[in-house]
């Protein structure tokens, strides 16, 4: 391990990187509940997606592991299947079938990028600037979801979001986690994030919030009969199918390169000229993910940004990759185990990851105004739009549009031109 991984070199032991994959496992391990019960809308069994959630999540986050060597687990991205279901299928009134071809051909269209690097050209492309800005607003984003999924912060009508009730115990119990999990982390307890996420779970047995209703502890994995190798390409030269495959492809592009960039800044893997390191072989895991996942039966594979709550324990390397890819396999045999854990149980890691992600606020220019705006619409975007593709749009279109009109022109790239098009154009289809 430690000539594969480089364990003293990165700084970490095989310890570190166990807790931190585990970590980053139980932060992200609703997806395992949520995407299946999304995808079932779209009249895909429940059972078989999680089988095909599990198995995606495991097969992309082992070549993360294995060929990128960074600490960055994948799974079907929230928001991608939302689309899938909501827009795509009970909206355009196409079957699952059209919505799982269309997320086969953008991954076969992002492993051709990927070998071209033209994905790895766009990170390249942004400004330090957006970079650091992009890592800011990820962590409020984070912070978001875990206030949302605790019932912290709730809809409203009249505002649109606000305040939920501590009279809630999902909301209380992550209030109390919080409270618990920050406390270790002053007294720097090591892996405080995961024995917050385990304590909160105990926690919540009595207060109603951890259900142990029909708990058993390993079930056989359903089977992925059903939906495996289901395509239609009847319309795959319809314009619907250009609508549908452009948005995956667009949304996916940027939410992977924006938590590629955020989360390594976070980690201190950022090289000295903004760029990631091996960021072609980790562009490969997600478009690998994305294929095999649509094989498989699920949605779009991403690059998860709660990777930054392993990177926050201290993984640095594959190892912790390879851990969080375990912790799927074993998901799929004691699946009953790792949904026992609450949203609400999580949301403390995600909340307090959003608090370490803060930290390159403090390197961004905000007394040069063309930086600073750019800077500021990357981050509010994210948790107000809900996305971190929208906040990269925003962020570098002004950037671009600001230049040019303060007669900078010199600081902007012939292809941050072209992509900044792209995007404007983006607005008004």
């Amino acid at each position: 391990m430690e000539k594969f991984f480089q364990l003293k070199a990165n700084n970490t032991t095989v310890r570190t990187e166990v807790i931190a994959g585990i970590t980053t496992f139980l932060t992200m391990a609703y997806i395992l509940a949520v995407n299946p019960g999304i995808l079932s809308a779209a009249g895909m069994p429940a059972d078989s997606v999680f089988t095909a959630t599990a198995v995606a999540s495991l097969i992309a986050t082992l070549v993360m592991a294995l060929f990128a060597k960074l600490p960055f687990a994948l799974a079907p991205g929230m928001g991608l299947n939302a689309f899938f279901a909501f827009a795509v299928v009970l909206g355009m009134g196409y079957s699952w079938q059209f919505a799982l071809t269309a997320v086969f051909l953008e991954g076969i269209i992002f492993i051709v990028l990927t070998f071209l690097n033209i994905r790895e050209a766009i990170i390249n492309l942004i400004p330090m600037n957006i970079k650091r800005a992009i890592s800011v607003g990820i962590g409020l984003f984070i912070a978001f979801i875990g206030m949302q999924n605790a019932g912290i912060i709730v809809n409203n009508d009249a505002t649109l979001v606000g305040l939920g009730s501590l009279a809630n115990p999902a909301a209380l119990l992550a209030v109390i986690g919080l409270v618990i999990t920050g406390v270790m982390i002053a007294y720097k307890v090591k892996g405080a994030l995961l024995w917050g996420i385990l304590i909160s779970t105990v926690v919540g047995i009595p207060m109603g919030v951890t259900s142990l209703e029909g708990f058993k502890l390993m079930a056989a994995p359903p089977s992925l009969g059903p939906i495996l190798f289901k395509f239609d390409f009847a319309n795959i030269f319809s314009f619907d199918m250009l609508i549908v495959l452009f948005t995956f492809l667009f949304v996916d592009m940027f939410d992977t390169v924006g938590t590629l960039i955020g989360v390594s800044t976070k980690a201190g893997i950022l090289q000295a000229d903004g760029s990631i390191p091996r960021a072609k072989q980790a562009l490969f895991a997600d478009a690998v993910g994305t294929t095999v996942g649509a094989i498989l039966g699920t949605s779009t594979v991403t690059t998860y940004v709660e990777s930054a709550a392993g990177v926050e324990e201290g993984g640095r390397t594959g190892l912790t990759a390879l851990v969080t890819a375990a912790m799927f396999f074993l998901a799929l045999f004691f699946s009953p185990v790792f949904l026992l854990v609450p949203g609400a149980a999580t949301a403390p890691a995600l909340i307090l990851v959003g608090v370490f992600m803060m930290s390159p606020v403090k390197e961004i220019e905000f007394t040069e105004i063309t930086e600073a705006v750019p800077a500021f619409l990357a981050i509010v975007m994210m948790p107000l739009a809900y996305s971190i593709a929208e906040g990269i749009v925003w962020g570098l279109t002004s950037w671009v549009i600001l230049k040019v009109l303060s007669g900078r022109t010199k600081e902007v790239g012939i292809a941050t031109y072209i992509v900044a098009a792209v995007f404007i154009l983006k607005f008004f289809l």
